[in-house]
């Protein structure tokens, strides 16, 4: 389970949802979330990538989300931010660290092709639950 500091919620800057606990995060990601969760996920993944918001949503339909009326991400671009929000939360279970976990995620691993977790994160739902594989791994004794 996620600390109380690195909650997939706390990640993304928005509070849990009232209700249904267990369909709080998906009810908040299907209404829509805030354009500013994507800004507070690039604090805490990527501080000093000033460009790292941009492998999540493209330049240009940013520009666009925070200029509309309701300045809401869709549906998928929200899944997607949830889904780097879960493996970092994960990874902080593991390590405990902000900095070892961006150091984690920044370099080639073996076991991922010699690609960077991030980067299979970022590339797809299967990718981000490799990444997730790999982490059990080092909490349950596998190593990483």
């Amino acid at each position: 389970m996620a600390t109380q500091f690195a909650t997939v919620e706390h990640l993304l800057g928005v509070p849990p949802r009232m209700g249904d606990a267990r369909l709080g995060l998906a009810n908040s990601i299907q209404s829509g979330l805030p354009v500013s969760a994507l800004d507070h996920l690039a604090d805490e993944v990527a501080p000093n990538d000033q460009r790292f918001k941009f492998r999540l949503i493209p330049k240009a339909t940013l520009d666009r989300r925070k200029k509309s009326a309701s300045r809401l991400l869709t549906s998928e671009e929200g899944d997607r931010l949830a889904r780097i929000a879960k493996v970092f939360s994960f990874a902080m279970d593991i390590y405990k660290d902000k900095d070892k976990v961006r150091a984690f995620l920044g370099r080639p691993h073996a076991m991922l092709d010699d690609k960077p977790p991030l980067d299979v994160a970022l590339a797809t739902g299967p990718g981000a639950d490799a990444v997730i594989n790999l982490l059990g791994r080092a909490a349950y004794g596998g190593g990483v």
